[in-house]
């Protein structure tokens, strides 16, 4: 089974433009990512899909054949589309290029339910929640039913929404935004477009439940430390610090 990686790496960000190039710990982001996911066991080849000539010259330094895609495409699944409709693979994996502490064990958790079973067209991965995790808008959940395969997704801490999140059980996992999809899955995803509970959650995953797919969701004890502002790159030098 042919599985590719596929970094999305856009240089505009609301935030932080041009995040991929920025210095960690004198590394660019990128850097980190590419050289964290290196060590995947599962994966047969990584490139990073990109629209800006300087994060393309990034990844080919770093050992990754870039692809050039649209500035206008509307999400990271669409530019990992975008990327692989031309080759021959069978799974793709859609990985964030703004978290430097990934691991290609991580990737690995991500594919594996496709080694496992010809009927999953979609994966995704999720950790146990914090209760900081549960009340923050900014962290998506998951409701899983009971095969780990994904019930809903949502930005508020489902399913209390009749209880107080102190006192309930956690019945959810925090999402962690990988995906993993079956190309001929990913294709019929980027045509449907968004729909309607995808654009009210902001969460381009409720798409593939619209379409009746089954996500499976594997959970990780992987805590994710994505990079939006320049406050998060002190958090992550400090934290790669304390590894050291």
């Amino acid at each position: 089974m042919q599985v590719v990686g596929v970094i999305p790496a856009r240089y505009a960000s609301t935030r932080l433009p041009g995040k991929p190039l920025i210095k960690i710990s004198g590394k660019p982001l990128l850097q980190w990512v590419i050289e964290g996911v290196q060590t995947s066991q599962k994966v047969n080849e990584f490139l990073v899909a990109t629209d800006h000539e300087a994060i393309a010259e990034l990844a080919q330094k770093c050992g990754v054949e870039a692809i050039m895609t649209s500035s206008d495409l509307p999400s990271g699944s669409d530019r990992v589309w975008a990327a692989i409709e031309d080759r021959q693979v069978d799974v793709a994996l859609n990985i964030q290029g703004d978290e430097p502490l990934i691991s290609g064990t991580l990737v690995d958790a991500l594919a594996e339910p496709f080694f496992d079973s010809v009927e999953v067209v979609m994966s995704t991965l999720g950790r146990l929640p914090s209760l900081e995790d549960l009340e923050s808008q900014n962290t998506a959940k998951i409701v899983l039913n009971h095969n780990s395969e994904a019930l809903y997704f949502s930005r508020f801490p489902i399913p209390y929404s009749r209880n107080s999140i102190q006192d309930s059980p956690r019945g959810c996992l925090k999402h962690i935004g990988l995906y993993g999809y079956r190309k001929s899955f990913l294709k019929k995803f980027c045509e449907q477009g968004p729909v309607e509970i995808e654009r009210a959650e902001s969460l381009e995953q409720l798409r593939a439940l619209y379409l009746g797919a089954k996500i499976k969701v594997v959970q990780v004890d992987h805590e994710s430390w994505g990079v939006d502002t320049p406050e998060d790159v002190g958090k992550i030098e400090q934290i790669l610090a304390e590894k050291r």
